[in-house]
This record gives structure tokens, sequence and C-alpha cells, in this order.
């Protein structure tokens, strides 16, 4: 599957290992969330550079022991009505993970910004919709609703863009 990353096709040089298989001498491996807690102590003396791929059913805190340590998170979509993988990539980002963060499964171009706008940053996408769509897809929203890190260079916050010129209100103390 191609794998969109700035707005590009580029080659994936990650290797997704399945729980029985044998560790490489090194590189850039993907184990799954279940092999990492339960190799972890072999895992962490890994040569290469080390990566895990999350269940939308896992939790994002469960990570936190391993955090410092993972250069990729994968987080599946595994249809696009399941968004469980946003509120995780969300959290992930609140937590302080400023790794990869990868989507994949059934991505369509419509979502490619959403998914931006929660820290995504790369994109396992299928053979479905060509590059062009994918790029298009990236610059066809300019506002975002969610104020934050990831909103994209060309993107102004909805509520900033109705109220122009207009000074922010102050709160106003409760009655009573």
């Amino acid at each position: 599957m191609p794998l969109l990353k700035n707005n590009a096709f580029i080659a994936d040089e990650w290797t997704s290992l399945a729980d029985d298989s044998a560790l490489p001498e090194g590189g850039k491996i993907i184990v799954t969330f279940v092999r990492l807690a339960k190799d972890w102590d072999m895992l962490v003396k890994f040569p290469g550079v080390l990566g895990v791929k999350l269940a939308n059913t896992d939790k994002v805190e469960a990570l936190a022991p391993y955090l410092s340590q993972l250069a990729i998170i994968v987080l599946a979509f595994p249809a696009f009505t399941d968004g469980r993988a946003y509120s995780l990539a969300r959290g992930l980002r609140l937590d302080g993970y400023r790794g990869e963060l990868r989507a994949e499964g059934n991505l369509l171009p419509d979502q490619l910004q959403y998914m931006r706008q929660v820290g995504f940053d790369s994109f396992e996408v299928n053979d479905r919709f060509p590059l062009q769509s994918w790029q298009a897809a990236s610059n066809h929203m300019s506002l975002a609703y969610q104020r934050g890190l990831f909103r994209q260079a060309n993107e102004q916050e909805v509520w900033s863009q109705r109220h122009q010129g207009f000074a922010p209100w102050e709160e106003q103390p409760h009655a009573g």
C-alpha cells in the first residue's frame, strides 16, 4: 500500500512484525501493543528503531511507560465510520508524544485534514485514490474548529474568521 507523507507517496522504511516473528538484527520495526507489553524487556534492547501498532480498543494510558522509546505509533481505521483513532491520536499528542503518528486502514481523502488536525502525519492508503486526490484533499479546507498545535499552515480557526476585527470578550463573573 502507498504511504502518504508530506503530500507525496514515499517508500515505507518500517517493517511490521507478527507477534510470533523473530526480531531482526536491526532496522525499523513495528510490533503490536500485545507484543510490546509482553516482550518489553527484550524489545528495549533492540538495536534498531521501535514502533507500535495500537488497536482501537487499547487505552492510550497503557502506552505511557513506553512512549519515550517509540519512534512511530500506528492507529487503525478499520472502517471509515470508526473514528476511535481520532480520539487516540489526540490523546497521544496531548500527552506529549511527538514521534510519527500513522493512520492505516480504510482511509478516505475527505478525512485527511481532520486526521492532520488531531496529529497524524503519515497515512497508509490504498490504491483506490490517486495521489492527486490526496493532494487536493490536503488543501480543501481552510478553517479548523479546534485550536491547537496541529492545524495546518493554511487553516484559520472558525471563531477567529467569524469575528475578524473584534477583540475577544472578557469572561463575565457568574451572578450570585
